[in-house]
């Protein structure tokens, strides 16, 4: 075996416990991430304290490898201060680098005076190229590339990378179905935001095919139910050897921070074999073999190659992670389990699939061979079906066992620090003295006859294509024009064209709905320029908001996340105008999202695209300045 260069990109593992943590170390990870109590977009996993972190950090310098921390939700005013003294904490550390989605820790990072990496989150949706050399005048030091984008595409954001900044892509682990940072489902459907941490996975549930199209209702297929959008894992183990071509892209990140050691070790392992022998067929053969007992769902390559972009679904066939070892079977003494392979004690067993809620984890005590029925203590007060599936989701071979054992021998003898208190304060910007500002109805194609009118306080917005910018140069003045939620590498150059177009003909008032956007205007605005930050940008305090004040935003659009009070608060700290769209923003959203009235969900999970539910927004948008004065009046009038 010829292993490559010393200046190969770093493995990155990610670590949701201690025990990943050692898994990730004696495999060989070359750095690491993590997340604490608060802050982090794995709210579910277990996370580290303050002492904590500073023990596995002295753990993995003793061993040449980085810590990341992920601080990677999106911050609610009221969490500034919180995240403030957080990150005077971690000031303290030797803390390698920190991953953010926000915009706030710009502002955080220069107040406290963290002099770790600044990476911005996959989440901070950071899809197109010509933003990249204003990202590292921000001081920005990595960005995290989406999962969606192509091997091309990927070439292309290397190519417009200064000297100062570095890529990560994700290699291995779970897929959204939906784009990065761009997802609201889980707030519509169960109310807990994924932007911060707290997705409740609807893609991973089952939903019944209610409006099929005619081919497949004549199959009998309406109704059915199945796991239409749950994605498989990505797997890049066939591309390394052209990631390993593009010289900006330093860092290979494995996903899975809810995942055992066991994952963690294999992968990890995998990963170095095809990074140090990238010609080597035995070391691909060991690399594969590695990753197939990594315990995941079955792999795909997703839209990494452009010309052959896989759909990741696969309603017909498995969507659970783990390794199917056999079903439960009724029995006197209770339901057992009919072994289809050789299972080792302390291996790690779930019963049933994960988006059944009657699912449960067990740890087996004692071998159980191939052909053999083993009576299971089952917990919980719904018991699993007579045929349920059974899946191995972890095991602890002897050389992860002792890997984890030598490590976890290190670090009991490393003390960590506390945590001690903050007395520097956080400054906030100056709130802003807002004038009445105009309502914006969007709309979703060219209006027609009196649709061309403004009316008093309020504006016509558009969404920017091809198609509607060729309106009359009258009527465009008039328009507010909304960029797409997601502009593509690809897409980039024609975004660009258009709003120059529309610029040169006097059109001055823009909406963009990701920060990065800000590159297809000019370096300096006019006096007439009216740009807003869009509903998208995800913003939810004052520190934010002042990011985009001083990228050159006038006014700003807050997250539809957000509670009522939340919303309401913000015009008192807002270092410009704040916005809100009332109820939801997706118009075919006025129904449960299992029960489209068309055939939008099945052509979704059809698609070979990159999806973003409710791309097609129809809505009105209110300046929120003067909707909290009218709410206040309508509740006193109330009372």
């Amino acid at each position: 075996m010829n292993a490559i260069p010393l200046s190969h990109p770093e493995i990155l593992a990610p670590a949701g416990d201690s025990k990943a943590f050692c898994a990730a170390l004696a495999a060989g990870a070359d750095a690491l991430y993590l997340g604490l109590k608060n802050f982090s977009a794995r709210m579910e996993a277990e996370n580290f304290s303050f002492r904590e972190l500073s023990r596995h950090i002295d753990l993995a310098h003793a061993h040449g490898a980085r810590v990341y921390c992920a601080l990677n939700t999106m911050l609610k005013h009221n969490e500034l201060i919180q995240s403030f003294h957080c990150l005077e904490r971690l000031r303290t550390l030797p803390l390698d680098g920190i991953i953010v989605q926000d915009l706030a820790f710009l502002d955080l990072v220069q107040q406290t005076g963290f002099s770790g990496g600044l990476f911005f989150s996959t989440l901070a949706n950071i899809t197109h190229p010509e933003i990249l050399p204003s990202l590292a005048a921000m001081g920005v030091d990595r960005v995290i590339l989406p999962r969606e984008l192509s091997l091309d595409e990927i070439r292309t954001m290397g190519s417009h990378c200064p000297e100062n900044l570095t890529l990560e892509l994700f290699v291995h682990g779970a897929l959204c179905y939906c784009v990065s940072g761009r997802c609201y489902w889980s707030s519509y459907m169960g109310g807990k935001s994924g932007l911060r941490g707290r997705c409740v996975q609807p893609c991973r549930r089952r939903y019944s095919l209610q409006y099929a199209p005619k081919t497949e209702r004549a199959q009998g297929k309406q109704g059915a139910s199945s796991s239409y959008f749950s994605c498989q894992d990505l797997s890049l183990a066939e591309v390394t050897q052209e990631l390993l071509q593009i010289p900006q892209l330093n860092s290979w990140k494995i996903e899975g921070r809810k995942k055992g050691p066991h994952y963690v070790y294999h992968t990890v392992k995998a990963y170095r074999l095809l990074r140090d022998y990238p010609k080597d067929a035995k070391a691909h053969v060991e690399a594969n073999t590695l990753l197939a007992m990594a315990l995941g769902r079955p792999t795909t390559h997703a839209r990494i190659y452009p010309t052959k972009p896989l759909v990741p679904t696969d309603p017909s066939g498995k969507t659970s992670s783990g390794l199917f070892v056999g079903t439960l079977v009724a029995s006197d003494e209770g339901m057992a389990l009919l072994a289809k392979v050789d299972i080792a004690a302390h291996d790690f067993l779930r019963i049933g699939s994960e988006e059944e809620k009657w699912h449960q984890t067990l740890a087996v005590q004692h071998p159980i061979a191939q052909g053999t029925r083993t009576v299971l203590r089952l917990q919980g007060k719904t018991k699993p079906p007579s045929k349920a599936p059974v899946y191995l989701i972890d095991r602890r071979e002897k050389e992860v066992v002792l890997g984890l054992k030598k490590m976890g021998t290190e670090l009991a003898e490393i003390p960590g620090v506390e945590a001690k208190a903050v007395t520097a304060s956080l400054h906030l910007p100056k709130r802003c003295v807002a004038k009445r500002r105009y309502d914006i109805t969007l709309l979703d194609q060219i209006p027609l006859g009196r649709q061309n009118r403004s009316q008093k306080h309020t504006l016509l917005g558009l969404w920017l294509s091809k198609k509607t910018v060729g309106i009359s140069k009258t009527v465009a003045k008039r328009v507010s024009w909304w960029l797409p939620p997601v502009v593509w590498p690809n897409e980039s150059s024609k975004i660009a064209a258009l709003v120059h177009a529309l610029w040169r003909d006097g059109c001055r008032h823009f909406v963009v709905n990701a920060p990065w956007q800000r590159v297809f205007f000019p370096d300096q605005l006019d006096d007439e320029s009216d740009l807003v930050a869009g509903p998208f940008c995800n913003v939810a305090n004052a520190l934010s908001l002042k990011a985009l004040a001083d990228m050159g935003f006038q006014a700003a659009f807050v997250s539809p996340e957000l509670s009522e009070e939340t919303i309401l608060s913000l015009p008192k700290v807002s270092p410009i105008p704040p916005g809100f769209c009332p109820g939801w923003l997706f118009s075919g959203w006025d129904q449960p999202l299992w029960s489209f009235g068309d055939e939008t969900a099945y052509a979704l999970y059809q698609s070979q695209g990159r999806s973003i539910l409710g791309a097609g927004i129809r809505a009105k948008c209110v300046d929120l300045s003067g909707l909290a004065t009218r709410f206040s009046q309508q509740r006193r009038r109330a009372s």
